[in-house]
């Protein structure tokens, strides 16, 4: 365990030496992400499909048999055990061609207990305007199963209720008026910061000569391209995203308590402190104890359940920290105190609150 939390610091102690390409820590203004969402319906199910209680996929099971020439009358009874209604959602760059390709994530909607085994039907998928901009259509993979015995058994593995279509979606539009034009291109930071972004200025000036670019604040850049670049812009954004900067990262430490994750940035510092930290456990024991009657007193047995608690406490351990100056100090500090993550948590949530913590905590 303590092995684990000095393997964790240090990882990110050297991540932070390296510099890094614009192309993963930027975006194009123009250049983003298109969500696309639509409602559909999975066939072949072994049963594991919605009950009658999804009135809406009976509904669309209805509809669906009219558009090919079937009428079912208003008094049958539908039963839709090898159906599923799904929500299918899908992340598409926005510069994806007509006929592209790409994953869709589909989601069961009604009360499904598995979506194994089962093919989504032809689906228009829109977007945020309601216009059609691409179909999925295709086999369902869940990663997993889950497999009810009717008689109390179950084995599962993995999440059944949802799962994904490998290019399952085929765009039928293209976006339009996205693509960077004209002489000057926006470069924006995934994760703003004044001193990342004026290192990309000083990059870029440095690659290109002159002043091509000024940082107008911590999330932008502005490129003005050079003429010899104006004829063939993609040829520019190639070498810009290519160029490589150094970043700079706040200081944080994430704690995650449910699994006792702790995870510190490069740049956490802490001051001179001293730590004591002890545990108290309490431990409640039952003794059952029988009392049996005596010969011919027309008795009964007795039972009586004697529970004894008993204390532990741990030895406390004072240890005194002259100060950290990097993430090595900073757990080699934290791990003389031979404790577990989860105190470690601890420990951080009090560094913090006394004043000795040189970062942000972060709880999840």
């Amino acid at each position: 365990m303590k092995k684990l939390l000095s393997i964790s610091l240090a990882i990110l102690l050297f991540s932070g030496a390296f510099a890094q390409r614009i192309k993963d820590i930027t975006y194009f203004r123009g250049l983003n992400a298109e969500q696309m969402i639509g409602y559909g319906l999975i066939v072949g199910l072994a049963g594991t499909g919605d009950s009658y209680r999804s009135s809406f996929t009976v509904q669309s099971v209805t509809s669906m048999l009219k558009r090919f020439g079937i009428t079912v009358p208003e008094d049958v009874n539908l039963r839709t055990k090898n159906i599923a209604a799904v929500m299918v959602t899908a992340r598409v760059n926005n510069l994806q061609k007509y006929g592209s390709e790409f994953d869709v994530v589909v989601s069961s909607l009604g009360d499904a207990t598995s979506l194994m085994g089962g093919t989504l039907l032809l689906t228009p998928l829109s977007v945020k305007d309601g216009s059609v901009a691409a179909l999925a259509q295709g086999p369902i993979s869940i990663g997993g199963f889950d497999i009810n015995t009717g008689s109390g058994g179950r084995v599962a593995k993995n999440h059944a209720l949802s799962g994904r279509i490998p290019n399952g979606g085929i765009m039928q539009t293209e976006f339009e008026g996205n693509n960077p034009v004209g002489n000057m291109v926006n470069v924006l930071l995934k994760s703003p910061d004044f001193t990342t972004a004026n290192n990309i200025s000083n990059a870029v000036n440095q690659k290109f000569g002159g002043d091509v670019a000024v940082a107008v604040d911590a999330s932008e850049v502005q490129v003005n391209v050079p003429p010899s670049f104006q004829n063939n812009l993609t040829s520019f954004l190639a070498e810009l995203e290519a160029i490589e900067v150094q970043t700079d990262v706040a200081a944080r430490v994430v704690l995650n308590e449910r699994t006792g994750t702790v995870v510190a940035g490069s740049a956490v510092k802490i001051l001179p402190a001293t730590i004591s930290h002890g545990n108290l456990s309490i431990e409640i024991r039952s003794y059952p104890v029988i009392s049996q009657p005596g010969a011919f007193s027309q008795g009964t047995t007795a039972l009586f359940n004697n529970q004894v608690p008993y204390v532990n406490t741990d030895q406390s351990n004072v240890v005194s920290i002259q100060g950290a100056n990097n993430v090595q100090e900073v757990a080699a500090a934290l791990n003389s105190l031979k404790v577990s993550p989860r105190d470690i948590i601890a420990i951080f949530q009090a560094l913090k609150e006394a004043g000795a913590l040189q970062a942000e905590l972060i709880i999840i």
